[in-house]
């Protein structure tokens, strides 16, 4: 299999190409360094947990999320991350806080390399200067870099790791396929709901190629990469818990997302005495089968709008730094279009281009299981942006091939002037 080379230009097209790509990281970095300098950032809740569980980590060698002893509420790479710049700038006299804002920009900068290079790969360098510029001036990447989460560094992983399986795709060596398994352990270790995706691109894979012995090799291989990077967290969870966690133990996002418009107090079910999980399990039971459609409908369009209906604000900061005008617009705008554009790639899904709308419908599934949030959408902008350019560049290509004029068409005109 052949993933089309996108040659660039050479000499002065060359340096024309370079210095468009440097512009947009130029305009992108003003942005975020002038977001992060004029603003008063707020400090959300899970903030204030990461840095009560990283100075606990740091002081006492406690690995625990909102308790003293040690468990695997949430995987380690954001919060290890935070260790090390804690560290670094001597958290006990200097606020750490500001070093973070500024690596979150030099990761944002990065993943705006990646979602040019991603969009250049399947669809030449207009489609990724289109996606680069769309995604510099997209606000909630720049928002985030003022927040103390885990999307900024999420997004950058979970695109460096989409690009890796393309390439693993189109070259299919055991390196690059144990290379795009090393992304998707980051990935993991910063947001655990990503693991699922390895078999869906490899079922595309199968499903595209109907090579099953080179599938099941390329997967082996991705597969060994993902668990060489999760191997220490799994053995820390096994030496130290005594039992096989491979992401996180937490329930709470699967058990709220089974309240129905977040109406925490609906007294469906009889909570007392009950786990997390006993509590999630017989709502879902009492709830599909007494109270079917409210179910079904949360389960779907529900969750979809609170998913995707609006921006991701990060934090929150004050006063409001506003990127563009029409902030809302453009994002309804890449969404409306991201659904066209995957229903495009439907139809004619046997190209590479069509591994990101499939990530992209299996990851909103899956999300349909957990307490819908707007942050969620965040990770899956930069596919939406790819795709929305790749298939906005190919109906400009194709409306251009409508007007010009076919070579028998034009010759017989000349042969009539003449």
């Amino acid at each position: 299999m052949r993933i089309a080379a996108r040659k660039d230009g050479a000499g002065l097209d060359g340096r024309w190409s370079l210095a468009i790509l440097a512009a947009i990281i130029c305009l992108a970095a003003f942005l975020r360094l002038d977001f992060i300098t004029s603003v008063s950032h707020k400090v959300s809740h899970d903030t204030i947990n990461y840095d009560i569980m990283v100075r606990q980590l740091l002081e006492q060698g406690v690995y625990a999320y909102k308790d003293t002893k040690p468990n695997a509420q949430v995987t380690p790479g954001y919060p290890l991350l935070m260790a090390a710049v804690y560290k670094a700038v001597d958290y006990r006299h200097h606020d750490p806080y500001p070093a973070i804002r500024y690596l979150q920009v030099l990761m944002s900068l990065a993943n705006i390399c990646l979602i040019y290079l991603l969009g250049r790969k399947l669809g030449g360098q207009a489609v990724g200067w289109i996606a680069a510029l769309a995604a510099a001036i997209y606000p909630p990447f720049v928002w985030t870099t003022g927040a103390i989460l885990t999307e900024t560094m999420a997004a950058l992983l979970f695109t460096l790791y989409v690009f890796l399986q393309l390439i693993a795709f189109e070259r299919r060596t055991k390196l690059s396929a144990l290379l795009a398994g090393v992304a998707m352990g980051l990935t993991v270790l910063t947001r655990s709901e990503f693991l699922i995706l390895i078999g869906a691109s490899y079922a595309f894979l199968w499903l595209w190629k109907r090579d099953f012995a080179g599938t099941l090799r390329l997967l082996a291989w991705t597969v060994l990469g993902t668990a060489i990077v999760l191997s220490p967290w799994v053995i820390r969870n096994a030496v130290s818990l005594h039992e096989l966690v491979v992401a996180s133990t937490q329930v709470n996002p699967f058990a709220a997302g089974t309240y129905p418009n977040k109406n925490y107090e609906d007294g469906l079910v009889d909570r007392h005495g009950k786990t997390q999980m006993e509590v999630a399990k017989e709502r879902l039971r009492v709830g599909f089968t007494e109270h079917t459609w409210t179910f079904v409908k949360w389960y779907t369009v529900g969750k979809l709008k609170y998913i995707y209906g609006a921006m991701f604000f990060g934090s929150g900061h004050g006063p409001l730094y506003p990127v563009i005008p029409m902030r809302g617009g453009y994002h309804l705008l890449l969404i409306w279009t991201g659904l066209v554009s995957t229903l495009a790639l439907a139809y004619r899904w046997r190209q590479p281009a069509a591994l990101l709308a499939v990530l992209l419908v299996v990851i909103t599934v899956t999300r349909l299981a957990f307490v819908p949030e707007f942050r969620y959408n965040f990770t899956a902008m930069p596919l939406i942006i790819v795709i929305d350019s790749f298939i906005a560049v190919a109906l400009a290509k194709a409306l251009a091939n409508l007007r010009r004029p076919k070579p028998a068409a034009a010759s017989e005109t000349r042969r009539s002037a003449g």
